[in-house]
């Protein structure tokens, strides 16, 4: 889709000082680290390196913006109309404690506090889904319906057929339990499956009237 192909940094925040204006709508990627949060964003938007993908867990320390735009009607110039934010990553054991405290309060800040965030992506290995940071963050968001959350259930090349089907119905029948609001989608990041059904989740997210298509 054009509209993610647009994507482009915008800034990045080290504390909560640094955030830009909220305004426009906002989708999240969170996640543990080495879950594939950052290949999925450049998968999503076919730029290999628009967020900056680490071998090393915990490399990631700020939350980055990335601008989505549009060419306006009969014009040469465009216009934002939402954000993707590559959160850092949690749950890395090895991390130092007080790197791990500053990655708490950015994170926890933003995702308690942004009033444009409308979204979430949780973003889980096939292979370890729902580890307890996970799990915190889905409870989190589980009576803020008016934040969409959305399972990727990532690196699904990396499980069996069977394996895949297993995880992808216990997810669905927990999404049902929360709410409307939840969804849940296989994905595999290096293979590019779900890459479409991706976009058509988000985009609904952004533009729920279809203004944009």
């Amino acid at each position: 889709m054009a509209l993610f192909d647009s994507a482009r940094f915008s800034t990045s925040a080290a504390n909560i000082r640094q955030l830009p204006g909220a305004g426009l709508p906002e989708i999240a990627f969170a996640g543990r680290s080495n879950a594939g949060k950052s290949t999925t964003i450049n998968v999503l938007t076919r730029q290999g390196r628009l967020a900056f993908a680490s071998k090393t867990p915990g490399r990631t320390q700020l939350i980055n913006f990335f601008n989505l735009s549009r060419r306006i009607p009969d014009t040469k110039e465009r216009e934002d109309v939402a954000f993707l934010v590559d959160l850092p990553g949690y749950g890395y054991a090895k991390t130092a404690p007080e790197i791990r405290e500053t990655w708490s309060a950015l994170v926890g800040g933003y995702l308690a506090t942004r009033p444009s965030l409308t979204g979430v992506v949780i973003v889980m290995d096939a292979r370890r889904p729902f580890m307890p940071a996970d799990e915190w963050l889905i409870d989190f968001f589980s009576t803020k319906t008016h934040v969409r959350q959305l399972w990727l259930i990532n690196k699904c090349d990396q499980i069996k057929n069977q394996e895949k089907s297993k995880v992808l119905q216990l997810a669905k029948k927990r999404a049902q339990e929360i709410g409307d609001h939840v969804s849940v989608q296989l994905f595999s990041g290096l293979k590019k499956q779900g890459v479409e059904q991706l976009q058509e989740t988000l985009l609904s997210w952004i533009d729920p009237e279809g203004r944009l298509s």
